[in-house]
């Protein structure tokens, strides 16, 4: 009976959200260490520390569904972007495009860091290659298109896109826009799931090249980009994305500016009504998961999807779209004990799931 009045709970609405809303993998909260980049670009010289080894990140169990393409000519020879941040979405975002033969630099804090972030690059293509989802050779080949950098500084002018995928931070998204832009890039884009692009775009002197193009996590294995127009953002801008998307072999979802955008906005909606009902004692989480997962055929529940995402992730985000749409996604009190307690999901071992064995086991008490 409890699962019954989950999916009554559940408007049919809402039914894509969670299809959308895809596990997006966060990253530890290095704050200071991405205004360190802003700095290096604006004035700070690169380290020239040597690259060091990185132990490879554990392979998700995910689904390698990407239908890899052959390089576009659309773009002149070879599209040449540049990928702000290395972490998981950065070298998501890097695999996707080298995989399909783009030339791609991943920029972070310094070299060393960046290096870093390459290797993670070619693990994860080395990963599809010994999957079968992309030969060998292919993947060798995206390997050798994969460079690092220690500043944005030392990026080629004029690149095909320049893409921003730091921490869900104004101040550190706007530093680091505002340096890129120098560097004239074709499309300038920020990966940002909630923050507006009109707020990130102030301080911009181009903003008509700016547009977000929200990926999500695994970004090889998923097939939307989420596309935000800015109140700037041209037309021919958003035609540059659309090719870049069709390149990728992903579709988009064209979204005007607005906090939260699509994804984000609906998904954190469920996630906290989700997480209201546990602490209502409406169902426990495997329960509330198992109606919206069997009920509507989503790929997993809301609650297990939070513990990827990580609730303090979801926490932020709700947060913030609190201030913007009200109470409506004022953060459960129950979710600010827990991100207070550290159980933020999965990346912490505990969240409303017990994650210690390395996959997700029901706790009876939150």
């Amino acid at each position: 009976m409890q699962c019954g009045w989950v999916v009554v709970r559940v408007t049919q609405n809402l039914r894509q959200l969670v299809r959308t809303e895809l596990a997006r993998s966060t990253r530890t909260v290095r704050v200071r260490r991405e205004a360190e980049m802003f700095h290096s670009v604006d004035g700070r010289p690169a380290s020239e520390r040597s690259v060091s080894p990185h132990p490879a990140e554990n392979a998700r169990r995910v689904l390698w569904s990407t239908v890899y393409r052959l390089p576009s000519t659309e773009f002149g020879q070879t599209m040449e972007i540049a990928v702000i941040g290395g972490g998981t979405m950065g070298v998501g975002i890097a695999h996707r495009f080298a995989a399909n033969g783009a030339l791609v630099s991943v920029v972070d804090v310094d070299l060393e860091v960046a290096g870093a972030a390459v290797e993670r690059v070619e693990e994860t293509l080395r990963t599809a290659a010994a999957l079968g989802k992309i030969e060998p050779e292919q993947a060798e080949a995206a390997i050798r298109n994969v460079s690092a950098a220690g500043s944005v500084r030392d990026l080629d002018p004029g690149l095909d896109l320049i893409v921003e995928a730091v921490i869900e931070d104004v101040e550190v998204k706007r530093s680091i826009l505002i340096a890129a832009q120098l560097r004239e890039p074709k499309v300038l884009a920020s990966n940002t799931s909630s923050i507006s692009i009109d707020a990130l775009a102030e301080g911009l002197s181009m903003p008509e090249h700016f547009a977000g193009m929200h990926f999500f996590n695994p970004v090889w294995a998923m097939h939307l980009v989420e596309v935000i127009k800015g109140t700037a953002t041209s037309q021919p801008t958003l035609d540059s994305i659309a090719s870049m998307v069709e390149f990728l072999g992903m579709e988009q979802a064209l979204i005007n500016d607005s906090p939260g955008f699509a994804t984000s906005r609906l998904g954190v909606l469920v996630g906290i009504e989700a997480i209201r009902m546990v602490a209502e004692g409406v169902a426990e989480a495997v329960d509330i998961d198992r109606a919206i997962k069997l009920g509507y055929g989503h790929p997993m529940g809301p609650l297990m999807l939070g513990d990827l995402v990580g609730l303090d992730v979801r926490l932020k985000i709700a947060s913030h779209l609190a201030t913007v749409y009200g109470d409506r996604f004022e953060p459960p009190e129950l979710l600010v004990t827990m991100v207070g307690d550290g159980r933020l999901g999965k990346k912490t071992g505990f969240g409303f799931y017990d994650w210690t064995s390395g996959s997700a086991e029901p706790i009876k008490e939150i």
